[in-house]
């Protein structure tokens, strides 16, 4: 047999699409050529497959070797190809039966001794190999996470040897035993923030309803403290968004299966680049807004961040996904974060404090806040000031609440949202908001003089009776009245600064 084929997978964003891999065997001179688009990292994979072949004792073949990718559009990387080449030389110079070559998808990268070394997106791919209804081949490195997906049947493999022997029907590998370690996940507690009831309380409601909020106070008040802190107070994942959260950390190859279902927590410097947060690159990756999926991107000092930088957020924010669009390549990356981002009130940063000691003026203020753009800021549901901590607070014992006991609240709220539409209120459409969020005759006249006072915007009123069904949710009431739209609308009082 002069012929080989196998199936591999090729990442491009979330998707990876099938990769027929096929070794031919040709009379000619001994040349060894991959064809199908390879990127230098695949090309590379001719000097470890003959090493690896020729270290593990087998014959590597002094003829023409034709690899070919298919299909020959989708641009291939990584060294994930390594074990399927290596493989179809085996099989089509008949050191290896081919009889169930076609029950398997491989991948895996080479070492010269034949050892097989982790790759990168192996739970993405092994998703859509369980589709397909093959097994899957993969680095023992990689086997734990890949098997968090249903259904899926992972091998875990050490080395070539192991592979060829499984083949060969002499010691068969056994299937990975899906089994993430149920740990508890550990955050911060929010006892350890002396005062700060306000905030804690704007929180609260951020948590339940998945909103975005801008922490405006000194430096020293508790601003990433509590931000911190902010994960503990999230419901707990369900196995859906812990396996997508974990997907798309495979795909950044720093996904630990010792963290399953720990809410990711992403703080960026504020010298990140726009590629860095959204993502992006040659062959697209996820950014920070995609890495933060069902957790929380903390952007701290948020005016320092380059305007470009946090223009791109904007889309985000809305549509709870991005995509990154190159002249070769198109790739989607879901983003449901929730953004928590704090900033200074002025440039010295105690504008407000009782210490006296700010002297800015209000032009130095004004540009100051204007490094935040409107557009951005209208797409933040709840701005709270965070106030310096009183003397006397500081000094007494913590006495506030466990975040156990606000989680609990948090999360009957949520369970509340999820039975009632079947989604966290920060997701709710025009429509669904005209259904759900409707408030009584007193709240409306109340929304409706904030409208005019405040000159809110379209986007400000919906983002407002989402809030206060989210606190009428926290408060176990079926309906939104006035005490709620008027909680609401004062995280939004802020909007007259900016």
């Amino acid at each position: 047999m002069t012929l080989a084929v196998l199936y591999s997978r090729a990442l491009s964003g979330m998707d990876a699409e099938q990769v027929t891999v096929e070794v031919h065997l040709g009379n000619g001179l001994p040349s060894f050529t991959i064809v199908g688009l390879p990127e230098m990292e695949v090309k590379e994979s001719r000097e470890r497959v003959r090493a690896a072949l020729q270290n593990c004792q087998f014959d590597f073949p002094a003829r023409r070797i034709t690899v070919n990718l298919a299909p020959a559009d989708l641009p291939k990387e990584s060294g994930r190809y390594d074990l399927p080449i290596a493989l179809g030389i085996l099989v089509a110079t008949g050191q290896l039966p081919a009889d169930h070559l076609a029950d398997y998808e491989y991948a895996g990268e080479l070492a010269l001794t034949g050892e097989l070394r982790p790759i990168r997106g192996a739970l993405a791919m092994t998703y859509r190999a369980a589709g397909s209804g093959r097994a899957f081949i993969l680095p023992a490195a990689n086997a734990a996470e890949a098997a968090l997906v249903a259904d899926a049947v992972v091998y875990p493999a050490r080395s070539l040897l192991q592979v060829a022997a499984h083949l060969a029907g002499r010691d068969l590998i056994k299937p990975q035993v899906s089994d993430p370690k149920t740990i508890v996940p550990h955050y911060p507690d929010m006892l350890e923030v002396k005062g700060q009831e306000q905030v804690k309380r704007a929180l609260e409601i951020a948590a339940a309803g998945a909103h975005s909020v801008l922490m405006i106070g000194p430096p020293g008040t508790g601003k990433s403290m509590l931000a911190a802190r902010f994960p503990g107070i999230l419901p707990q994942m369900t196995d859906a968004e812990a396996l997508e959260s974990a997907a798309l950390q495979s795909l950044d190859g720093s996904f630990d299966v010792n963290h399953w279902k720990t809410r990711p927590y992403r703080a960026p410097h504020h010298t990140a680049s726009g590629v860095a947060l959204v993502g992006g690159g040659s062959n697209p990756r996820p950014g920070e807004i995609s890495m933060a999926m069902h957790g929380v991107l903390f952007l701290d000092e948020l005016p320092e961040f380059d305007r470009s930088v946090l223009e791109v957020l904007r889309e985000p924010l809305e549509s709870g996904h991005i995509t990154i669009s190159r002249a070769a390549r198109r790739a989607e990356f879901p983003a449901q974060f929730q953004l928590i981002a704090a900033m200074n009130p002025c440039p010295c940063g105690y504008l407000g404090h009782y210490n006296g000691r700010c002297h800015c003026t209000p032009n130095q203020i004004a540009r100051y806040r204007d490094k935040i753009s409107g557009p951005l800021l209208d797409r933040i549901d709840i701005r709270i000031e965070v106030p310096a901590v009183a003397q006397q607070d500081l000094l007494r014992q913590a006495d506030g609440e466990r975040s156990s006991i606000i989680q609990a609240r948090v999360d009957a709220a949520r369970r509340r949202q999820i039975k009632r539409q079947g989604k966290p209120n920060a997701q709710l459409s025009v429509t669904e908001i005209d259904t759900y969020c409707a408030p009584d005759t007193s709240g409306e006249a109340l929304l409706r003089q904030a409208i005019t006072r405040m000159d809110l915007s379209a986007r400000a009123y919906h983002r407002i009776l989402k809030m206060a069904r989210t606190i009428a949710d926290l408060a176990g009431s079926e309906a939104v009245d006035t005490a709620h739209i008027a909680e609401a609308v004062q995280y939004r009082r802020m909007d007259k600064q900016f």
